[in-house]
C-alpha cells in the first residue's frame, strides 16, 4: 500500500513543497500564539485563569432553576 502512495506522490510535480509549506504554518501559529500569551497583561491572566472558579452571576443573566420567581422577563 505504501509503495503505491509513493509511486503516486512522486509522479505529483512540486509536491516537495507542501512540507515545507505545512512546517511553516505551524511554526508560525505557534510562535504568533507565543507572542500573544507573552503580551497579554497579568491581571487579564489571572481575571481569565478565576473564571472557572467564581460563581458570581452577571446582573440580567437568568438562572435555569426549578424556582421561576427569580428569573427576569425578557
Amino acid at each position: 500500500m505504501l509503495k503505491f502512495i509513493k509511486h503516486n506522490m512522486e509522479s505529483i510535480l512540486g509536491i516537495e513543497i507542501f512540507p515545507l509549506i505545512a512546517f511553516i504554518l505551524f511554526f508560525s501559529f505557534f510562535i504568533g500564539l507565543l507572542l500573544y500569551v507573552w503580551k497579554m497583561k497579568s491581571s487579564h491572566v489571572e481575571a481569565m485563569g478565576q473564571m472557572p472558579l467564581s460563581d458570581d452571576m452577571h446582573e440580567g443573566e437568568i438562572t435555569y432553576s426549578s424556582d421561576t420567581s427569580n428569573q427576569k422577563n425578557p
